[in-house]
């Protein structure tokens, strides 16, 4: 079994890494693989609405890593996903990829647990893991829950590092992660959607 770990930083080893990393390291004592996934610096874009991947199953915007994302999502069997919070939201580069990674290929991601952690220098971290669930509860993918909401405070790494009560929680998910991903390996398959996807939209004419 593995889980990726997508580190939504800017930054490669500062907070949001260190906390993953408490997440991977409860996941591995626990013989449950990990990979970090770094979206980097590089620019990324939005969703330009084109529908293309409608048809083909991916993005057609192919000259950043959102499609390299989607690949690594789709071969682990649970996804763990981490943003600092900027102005009471995720990292907005990492939200972009998002948008166009679970709009293109969320069927791909159907069952596979997921769950979002957030590192704060005080504010914000509730509305930013709000607005991660929603890939997943979207999704069809079972939410993976801690003892408290999945935050950890702190400016600098050693902060993070100070958070013993936030550590705990990331210790307490990757538990928890590890323990669905074997109970979901070891037992009924997850039922299949209704043939026919409803629409509701209230416009004249239909």
């Amino acid at each position: 079994m593995k889980v990726l770990l997508v580190n939504g930083s800017p930054n490669r080893e500062g907070c949001t890494y260190t906390a993953l990393c408490e997440v991977a390291s409860a996941l591995e004592k626990i013989s449950v693989e990990t990979e970090i996934f770094h979206i980097g610096t590089k620019p990324v874009y939005g969703c330009c609405a084109c529908r293309k991947c409608l048809k083909t199953g991916k993005c057609e915007i192919s000259d950043d890593i959102c499609n390299e994302l989607v690949a690594k999502i789709e071969a682990a069997d649970g996804v763990v996903i981490g943003s600092p919070v900027y102005y009471s939201g995720p990292n907005g580069a990492l939200c972009a990829l998002l948008d166009r990674a679970f709009y293109s290929s969320s069927s791909k991601f159907r069952g596979k647990p997921g769950a979002a952690i957030v590192s704060c220098r005080r504010g914000g971290a509730s509305a930013a893991f709000d607005r991660l669930n929603k890939y997943f509860t979207i999704s069809q993918m079972p939410v993976v829950s801690s003892q408290y909401w999945n935050a950890v405070h702190g400016f600098k790494p050693d902060d993070v590092r100070r958070d013993l009560e936030g550590l705990q929680i990331m210790r307490t998910l990757g538990s928890n992660m590890a323990w669905l991903l074997k109970n979901i390996d070891a037992g009924q398959p997850q039922p299949e959607p209704e043939k026919q996807r409803m629409w509701t939209s209230f416009h004249e004419g239909k």
